[in-house]
């Protein structure tokens, strides 16, 4: 009867000091306080320490990526006079904003930052990415929130909030921050839209001319290039065919300085030739007419020119 007594009471001691005992998986860091201290800082594997009550170990994924909403939230039910998440544009409008803040545990320290302080970090990432949120928000009129707070926010608000929070010590990394939500007041969002329609059909208008205009800036171009390529063949032609005519004078005028040597008058038969050739052309093409036929033994009768008139 003893000894059953004895293995009774021995079975929950060994299993209060099995409690000690924790398994850190791949991907998780440990933080590890003893009577409210941190005494140690497990990698994964296996650790073995004093019981719970005397040891608390908190296992953290540091590969886990954590997902907190701020801001906005349209399913909700909130009557209130400025709900959570509205803001005032820079030209006195209301805007309604949800953001996704994307933050992951750091390691390190950062992971003892984290479990000492993690019941505040969501309030906390909250409170500093609303204050960022109403101050980008106020600096730009309604119609540029609503045509580019999605994209604009998403760049400009992580690193800013992860500069917002690092006094705070909380041990968490901003990895991203996007725009789940962006619009107008109910009462007024349908008069917003139309504006935005509007507006993105101009956008569109402004699209479809600046391509039209690079269109036509490269067909100017193109043509101005054939012009120049056409001009440069026509101006390497002409020069070909001048250095041709030149050269051919020159070899014209070597013949020449040849030939006066043998006979001083060969300028006066190159003349008549090229004169008779010439003559001849305007003869054919009747402009002009031989008198040698109307010389006589006195000369040149020119009575002979005068027609009969008609009666």
């Amino acid at each position: 009867m003893s000894k059953r007594l004895l293995l009774l009471l021995l079975i929950p001691f060994v299993a209060y000091l099995l409690t000690g005992i924790a398994q850190v998986r791949p991907g998780e860091r440990a933080v590890v306080r003893r009577f409210g201290r941190v005494v140690a800082q497990p990698a994964p594997g296996l650790w073995v320490g004093l019981p719970w009550g005397m040891d608390r170990v908190d296992r953290v994924p540091v590969n886990f990526i954590r997902r907190a909403y701020v801001g906005y939230n349209p399913e909700a039910d909130d009557n209130s006079f400025m709900p959570a998440g509205q803001y005032l544009s820079g030209d006195q409008n209301l805007v309604n904003v949800q953001a996704a803040i994307d933050y992951s545990v750091g390691d390190g320290d950062a992971v003892v930052r984290y479990v000492a302080q993690q019941d505040r970090v969501e309030p906390a990432l909250a409170r500093a990415a609303e204050s960022l949120l109403a101050e980008w928000i106020a600096r730009h009129a309604v119609d540029e929130v609503l045509l580019t707070g999605k994209i604009a926010l998403r760049s400009w608000l992580a690193p800013r909030l992860q500069e917002r929070i690092e006094p705070y010590g909380l041990g968490v990394k901003v990895q991203s921050v996007s725009v789940i939500y962006l619009a107008a007041p109910d009462e007024v969002k349908p008069a917003f839209d139309q504006v935005m329609i509007t507006q993105a059909n101009i956008h569109t208008q402004e699209n479809d001319a600046r391509q039209e205009a690079f269109r036509l800036q490269r067909k100017a171009q193109a043509d101005e290039n054939d012009l120049l390529q056409q001009a440069d063949a026509y101006a390497q032609g002409r020069q070909r065919l001048a250095q041709a005519e030149a050269d051919a004078f020159l070899t014209r005028c070597e013949q020449y300085r040849r030939l006066k040597k043998d006979n001083p008058d060969i300028l006066t038969a190159i003349w008549w030739a090229e004169m008779g050739k010439t003559l001849a052309n305007l003869k054919a093409n009747g402009q002009v007419d031989i008198l040698d036929e109307h010389i006589g033994a006195d000369g040149l009768d020119i009575t002979q020119f005068a027609r009969p008139k008609k009666k």
